[in-house]
């Protein structure tokens, strides 16, 4: 076992450094602050270069391998909210609950200024979903990371690549307060996807795949996969430890298996049915179960018509918002089944040979 290791790290030079740090003070509004913002720029600075990742950090606890192990405090805050999202899954008189992700960058808040079809496509969804009893919708809408500000994904690093058990749940990566790699949006998805039951995705075709904010998020959901759930093991992210304790034998827990999901994706000349292949062969791998036939289709919103026109290619388009409502209520009908305890997967209980 040997831990790969071929370039020198170069970190920025402070003038290289600096330059990005003003970046985000281009306006001149913040020139009479200049004073200020140096000081913060030599707080920054002295971060990056000290290489201060996790600030604020406390003891790990007793439910850890190792209690005495300092755990940023952000990591454990939003363990802390997986785990009571858990719990609101498995409450039996809780009710289902379906996240629905608009997967479009598409904002109507930003440029281009237009809502987009994917939205109108979710949206539907909801509607026919609030409308069945006891279901509650939680609507999560990508395009926020486009007209919000200072709301990211940051890139998934790989660290699965090296051992399964580097890949912490939820991801230990961010945030980087050294890097300036801050505001996660993944600190709160992680627990919307946990407490849901089912997931019903929609979303277009960017150039024969996913919109890249919807595959930024598909990345980072790696970790529910086989995640490590306790870092102290790795001691953070030492690899040598954690490629040891995944030869020693790896559980790869499935922290999202057991959930139902649906899918529609959409385009306007080609791609859409390979994006829907593999939206479901995804959803699939990390164990949740497509919620019958209906459940996942795609189309066409026009064929090779002018952009302009799309919307009203969809207005002229009514089976399409019958199938989005088929998905829909697939989707309630397999929940019910889970939660009722019909539903049973066949091939449950059985061990894979060939995990990741």
């Amino acid at each position: 076992m040997q831990v790969r290791k071929l370039r020198k790290y170069v970190p920025l030079t402070r003038e290289q450094f600096r330059a990005r740090f003003y970046e985000r003070f281009y306006d001149p509004a913040f020139d009479d602050v200049k004073a200020e913002l140096e000081k913060v720029f030599e707080r920054a600075w002295d971060g990056y270069i000290q290489y201060r990742k996790s600030p604020r950090t406390r003891p790990a606890g007793a439910e850890f391998s190792d209690p005495s192990f300092q755990l940023p405090v952000e990591w454990l805050e939003t363990r802390s909210a997986i785990h009571e999202a858990q719990t609101r899954h498995e409450d039996p008189k809780s009710p289902s609950r379906i996240l629905i992700v608009s997967g479009a960058t598409w904002s109507e808040h930003t440029c281009p200024g237009e809502v987009s079809k994917t939205w109108r496509l979710a949206d539907h969804a909801r509607t026919t979903i609030e409308l069945q009893p006891n279901f509650e919708v939680d609507l999560l809408e990508l395009s926020h990371l486009a007209d919000e500000p200072w709301k990211v994904i940051h890139p998934c690093k790989a660290c699965v690549s090296t051992s399964m058990a580097l890949c912490h749940w939820p991801c230990s990566c961010y945030p980087n307060h050294a890097m300036g790699q801050t505001n996660d949006w993944m600190a709160e998805l992680y627990p919307r996807w946990v407490a849901a039951h089912g997931v019903f995705i929609v979303c277009p075709v960017h150039w024969y795949q996913a919109p890249a904010s919807l595959k930024l998020m598909i990345d980072r959901l790696v970790c529910a996969d086989g995640g490590n759930p306790d870092p102290t093991t790795t001691r953070g992210k030492d690899p040598e430890k954690a490629k040891a304790l995944e030869l020693a034998g790896w559980p790869y827990p499935r922290h999202l298996a057991g959930r139902a999901f649906a899918v529609v994706a959409h385009g306007d000349t080609q791609g859409h049915e390979d994006l829907r292949r593999s939206l479901t062969q995804w959803l699939t791998d990390i164990g949740m179960s497509q919620a019958g036939d209906s459940a996942a289709f795609d189309t066409l919103i026009g064929y090779y018509e002018p952009y302009a026109a799309s919307h009203d290619k969809l207005d002229a388009s009514p089976d399409i918002l019958v199938e989005v409502e088929n998905a829909a209520r697939s989707l309630a009908q397999r929940v019910r089944d889970i939660r009722s305890g019909q539903f049973r997967a066949p091939d449950a209980g059985l061990r894979h040979p060939r995990q990741k």
